[in-house]
């Protein structure tokens, strides 16, 4: 203090509060007369003199400041830190219109007030433990200076602001101390007695009259500080009153609001209970919807929307009578859910039908249908949700997609199962497990809800292109239906029934303007398309009716139109398809035609072989797998082993072999093209042609078993496509060509074979 004298300077009013020496506070500036005294303050160093104003009276003792920061925000916001206490003098002449005075800093002294300074700390410790911020004692009263120690009082709000202005005007700091003493004693008497007095009174009342009279004291403390959730408690009270939550959830729920209505308003939990009991409220936690229960009328709306299926329109069709049993001897719908559980898994290639099948069934059963795209999901918590910790939390899927139905018993399809992947974020199939399970899907808990949510109501209806990248032990809680592909003639009836209606009123045309014979759409079918689905079929089809619907534009008067099979050329271009294609690559001894399942259905595969000098070895190409490779391995060493028995050279097969697999840029696995490598070996060394109608399929030993394979009807339908007219099948998959098509099987012959010699004499005929 020894530094300052006493000088002029402007005076700044307080209106609102008090400001004391060692103090660093934020003023905003609203007057003018605060604005006059900031802009004079440059002329003195940015010091002025803080004068407390009650009423029409100014405090005989000011502080004098120093500004340390002005930022323009709502007016003027100046950062000012308080120097010392000084006594006021009279006014003195300055530049403007501001009210400048005498300033005599005010030097304090340093008495022992120990004893002193020790009980204040204790009363004050004590008030703030009784208001539950005790720890907030220990930093704010780490003060070793008794007049410091007695300026603390600024801060309590229990002070009123002409008390506050006492203490600033006290200037000795025994007196000054002994002030605030006395009164945080009144202030801690009256904490204590009203304490007793709610402790009395809470023995006598019941549970619900204390519950009742703490909000009331609590609504209005809160509304003294402007923090009520009043309001914002009662809705939700409101809400959950006339909801019909499950026991636990309303447990869980009651807390939640409870949490809330003593929360204030600035606390970040304070929006994340809000979103969590909205998401609660907005779950159809008691809404389901009604089976049609008339099992003709379902089977209709699935013929109209879908031609062929019939193996999964069946079993939509033993699920409804299921429950239609059920509900007509007053069994609950839910506990066969339970039991048995409704998952079923349609695998098949891209374009047959699977996603909409799924909306078709949600309409047979007159239930809400939601899809949920599983492809590229990395993310555990895109299942199960975040929990509500993290920034950004949010339900999962599952919870979500019960929300958009508005029903806890929707058609749920799962589509793309298969390209579910995993990383460091978890695995989402994994969390699958859990929602796919009848034995537990009834308790599915979702990270962000904590509670269950019972889902043995749900009909799940998963699609995959292929089931090998599908965990086992998710596989296992399906029921596997496949969809293998369309014949020619179901095709046909799709592209008449479905896929035209559906381009042209896209397009805009009526019916009358355009006629797509039956020859036309065959056409188009054989020569444009090779494919299980018809996704490809539909855009040709398009293509088609844009053409149509350009001349119309162009001449109105060309319609109605009727597009025959000898326009094709011109309205789609050269035919991408040639069905002498087999003929045209069989022609030579060491190629041979296999069958294989892809991803996106069955497809022949060419296998080429050709021996060059060198040292005897195998070179192979193509993007083969690994089981691919082995297949070749013992092929080759089959015909090397039993070169004598099949009429080859013995020296001719030490040399070295190149196989090939054509669509180098497509990888290619599996364990069907054993046979097909044998055969085009044999043909190489034999000078055999392979007879062009025949495609095969299956695995070798290296005894010259033939293995049985999967897939045989997809094989069998690419075979038909591709033209083949004899297809040679494991013995062992004899039973699976009863799921071909009665109108393929008619024109195709099948040879059944268990030995590689029985391959070899109907792939090249008589030696």
């Amino acid at each position: 203090m020894a530094e300052l004298t006493t000088m002029t300077l402007p005076v700044l009013p307080l209106r609102n509060g008090v400001v004391f020496p060692h103090m660093v506070v934020t003023v905003t500036i609203e007057t003018d007369e605060a604005r006059r005294a900031i802009a004079a303050a440059e002329s003195t160093g940015g010091r002025l003199l803080l004068v407390p104003k009650i009423e029409d009276r100014y405090a005989t003792v000011g502080t004098i400041a120093s500004i340390q920061e002005v930022s323009p925000e709502n007016g003027v916001a100046v950062l000012i830190a308080g120097i010392a206490r000084a006594r006021i003098g009279a006014g003195q002449p300055g530049s403007g219109d501001v009210l400048w005075v005498g300033a005599e800093p005010v030097a304090e002294d340093t008495p022992d007030l120990a004893e002193e300074m020790s009980e204040y700390r204790a009363v004050v410790s004590e008030i703030l433990q009784h208001r539950g911020i005790g720890p907030v004692a220990e930093r704010i009263l780490d003060v070793d200076d008794p007049g410091q120690l007695a300026d603390l009082a600024v801060y309590s709000p229990d002070l009123s602001l002409e008390q506050k202005i006492e203490v600033l005007e006290t200037v000795d700091v025994a007196e000054r101390l002994g002030k605030v003493l006395a009164w945080m004693r009144e202030i801690l008497a009256d904490i204590a007695l009203r304490k007793k007095v709610r402790d009395d009174a809470s023995e006598r009342i019941d549970k619900s009259q204390r519950d009742y009279l703490l909000r009331q004291q609590l609504e209005s403390i809160k509304s003294e500080l402007g923090e009520s959730n009043g309001d914002v408690v009662s809705e939700y009270r409101a809400k959950l009153a006339e909801s019909s939550l499950p026991e636990a959830v309303a447990e869980a729920v009651t807390r939640e609001i409870d949490r809330l209505e003593r929360m204030s308003e600035q606390s970040p939990e304070h929006s994340w209970i809000r979103t969590w009991l909205d998401t609660i409220f907005d779950l159809p936690w008691s809404v389901r919807t009604h089976d049609q229960l008339d099992l003709s009328a379902a089977r209709n709306v699935l013929d109209t929307d879908h031609t062929g299926l019939e193996e999964v329109k069946d079993r939509i069709i033993e699920h409804l009578a299921v429950r239609k049993l059920r509900t007509e001897r007053g069994l609950a719908p839910a506990e066969e859910g339970r039991r048995t559980g409704a998952i079923v898994l349609l695998v098949g290639p891209p374009g047959v039908g699977k996603t909409s099948l799924g909306e078709s069934v949600a309409r047979a059963l007159g239930r809400k249908f939601v899809r949920v795209a599983l492809g590229g999901i990395r993310d555990e918590a895109e299942i199960r949700g975040h929990r509500r910790t993290y920034v950004g939390a949010r339900p999962g899927r599952i919870a979500r997609a019960l929300t958009e139905a508005g029903s806890m018993n929707p058609v749920f399809l799962l589509d793309e199962m298969d390209k579910v992947g995993a990383d460091w974020r978890g695995d989402p199939s994994s969390a699958l497990l859990e929602v796919l399970d009848p034995a537990q899907n009834h308790t599915f808990r979702d990270h962000y809800l904590e509670v269950d949510l019972d889902l043995s109501d749900v009909l799940f209806i998963a699609t995959a292109n292929i089931v090998e990248t599908i965990p086992a032990p998710l596989l296992d809680r399906t029921e596997v239906i496949r969809l293998d592909g369309y014949t020619d003639r179901e095709k046909l009836a799709i592209a008449r029934d479905h896929l035209l209606p559906r381009q042209v009123e896209q397009s805009g045309l009526r019916e009358e303007e355009i006629e797509v014979p039956d020859r036309t759409l065959a056409a188009v079918i054989d020569a444009y398309t090779r494919e299980a689905g018809v996704r490809g079929l539909e855009r040709q089809l398009g293509k088609l009716v844009r053409k149509a619907v350009t001349k119309i534009a162009v001449d109105p008067e060309a319609a109605p139109m009727t597009i025959d099979p000898e326009e094709l050329r011109e309205l789609l271009g050269k035919p991408p398809i040639h069905r002498d294609e087999v003929k045209d690559r069989v022609v030579v001894p060491g190629v041979a035609t296999g069958l294989a399942v892809t991803g996106t259905g069955g497809d022949v595969l060419f296998i080429e072989v050709t021996g060059m000098d060198g040292e005897p070895g195998l070179v192979l190409t193509g993007q083969l797998g690994d089981v691919m490779k082995e297949s070749a391995q013992i092929a080759l060493s089959y015909v090397r082993s039993h070169a004598g028995d099949l009429g080859i050279d013995p020296a001719a097969v030490d040399r070295r072999f190149h196989i090939h697999v054509p669509a180098g840029a497509i990888p290619k696995d599996g364990p069907s093209a054993g046979v097909t490598m044998t055969a085009a070996l044999v043909s190489l060394l034999t000078g055999r042609l392979v007879r062009d109608p025949v495609g095969m399929t299956g695995e070798v030993t290296l005894q010259g078993r033939v293995l049985p394979i999967g897939g045989v009807k997809q094989k069998v339908l690419a075979a038909h496509r591709a033209g083949l007219r004899e297809v040679i099948v494991p013995a062992k998959n004899a039973d699976d060509l009863d799921d071909v098509p009665d109108e393929v099987k008619g024109d195709m012959v099948f040879h059944v074979v268990a030995d590689v010699r029985d391959v070899l004499e109907v792939a090249l005929g008589a030696a």
